[in-house]
């Protein structure tokens, strides 16, 4: 099993910027298996959408909406990944949930943190 942490959510004006962390644990047979890790949101009445995902080399992917905007990174070491967030705009309000899928099939989600952009 792993357990996913998120941190780093809060109530930030337009403009300004927030950094989530996203945080593995659990064993470590587990651990060393995780390949892709991505980061997803969930506005309210709205479907969870993918924001950013991140492969084990390190090749990322984003969606149109945060191109530009956001980063997404993993320290392995650490196994924690990251989402760097700057421009944040009030559509970018949103619980904002990370995922990690092991090698062996298993597929972990968080328990999400709140991101509130005013304007």
């Amino acid at each position: 099993q792993v357990q996913l942490v998120e941190s780093g959510g809060g109530l930030v004006q337009a403009g300004g910027s927030l950094r989530l962390s996203c945080a593995a644990s659990g064993a470590p047979s587990h651990i060393i298996r995780i390949n892709a890790r991505g980061w997803y949101r969930q506005a309210p009445g709205k479907q969870r959408e993918l924001v950013a995902a991140i492969t084990s080399t390190g090749t990322t992917n984003y969606a149109d909406s945060v191109k530009g905007r956001f980063t997404i990174s993993r320290d392995n070491a650490k196994n924690t990944m990251y989402l760097q967030m700057n421009s944040l705009k009030p559509e970018d309000t949103a619980v904002y949930y990370c995922r990690s899928q092991t090698t062996a099939g298993g597929d972990y989600w968080g328990q999400g943190t709140q991101v509130t952009v005013s304007s």
